[in-house]
C-alpha cells in the first residue's frame, strides 16, 4: 500500500500484517467486548489516555472511530491478535502526518499479555511496514515518564531516545512527563525484524 503520492490509503483495502506470534488487522465491532474488557484494566488506563472507568459502548465507539479515521487518512490502528490462541490482545497503530512523512506510533496490550515481548513484535513490524508501505521518513512515540517498560519497547525497536518534555500532560490531575523516541528510515535499526506484510 504505497502512498507516495501523499494521498488518503482509504480507497485501499484495509492492511493486515503477520509476525512469528501476532496477526495484525483491522479493528472490528466483534472485539468490542474483549477491548473493553482488557483496556478497561486501570493498569491499561495509567499509562495511556485510554478512560477509567471503560463504560459500555465506549468500545463500539472507539472501533467506528477508527474505521473513520483510516478512511480519513488519518491513521492506521490494527488490532493484535495472538495467532495460537487467536484472540485479541491490543492495539497498535500510526497516526498519519502525510505533508511531513511522519507518524506517530501508540499502542496498548493487555495486561495479561505483558511481559511476553508481544508488544515489541507488534511495533517493529508497523514501523517496519509503515517505512516500506506508506513511505514514512520518520517515526516517533511518546509515553509518560512513569511508564518506562514503554521505553524498553521503543527501544528494543531501534528507536533513540530524543528528549523528554517535564510535565507535559495532566492525566488525572497529576502532571506527567512526556519522553520522546524517534526513529528515521535512514537508521539502521529501520530494516530490521520481522514483521510480513
Amino acid at each position: 500500500m504505497k502512498t507516495a503520492d501523499r494521498r488518503s490509503p482509504s480507497p485501499l483495502p484495509f492492511p493486515q500484517l503477520e509476525t512469528d506470534r501476532l496477526l495484525l488487522r483491522e479493528l472490528r465491532l466483534t472485539d468490542a467486548p474483549t477491548v473493553q474488557r482488557l483496556a478497561g484494566d486501570e493498569r491499561i488506563a495509567r499509562t495511556t489516555f485510554v478512560p477509567h472507568p471503560y463504560e459500555d459502548g465506549l468500545a463500539e465507539e472507539w472501533i467506528r472511530s477508527q474505521a473513520r479515521d483510516y478512511r480519513d487518512g488519518k491513521l492506521v490502528n490494527f488490532g493484535v491478535v495472538h495467532l495460537g490462541e487467536g484472540g485479541l490482545i491490543g492495539s497498535i497503530g500510526l497516526v498519519l502526518q502525510p505533508r511531513h512523512r511522519r507518524a506517530e506510533l501508540g499502542y496498548w496490550i493487555g495486561v495479561p499479555y505483558w511481559g511476553r515481548g508481544y508488544c515489541t513484535e507488534a511495533a517493529r513490524a508497523v514501523v517496519r511496514w509503515g517505512f516500506r508501505e506508506l513511505d514514512l521518513h520518520r517515526v516517533t512515540a511518546p509515553h509518560f515518564g512513569s511508564n518506562p517498560a514503554s521505553g524498553r519497547v521503543l527501544e528494543k525497536i531501534g528507536m533513540r531516545k530524543e528528549g523528554r518534555l517535564r510535565e507535559h500532560y495532566l492525566r488525572d490531575g497529576r502532571f506527567e512527563d512526556s519522553v520522546v523516541w524517534g526513529i528515521l528510515r535512514s537508521d539502521p535499526e529501520a530494516g530490521e525484524g520481522t514483521g510480513r506484510a
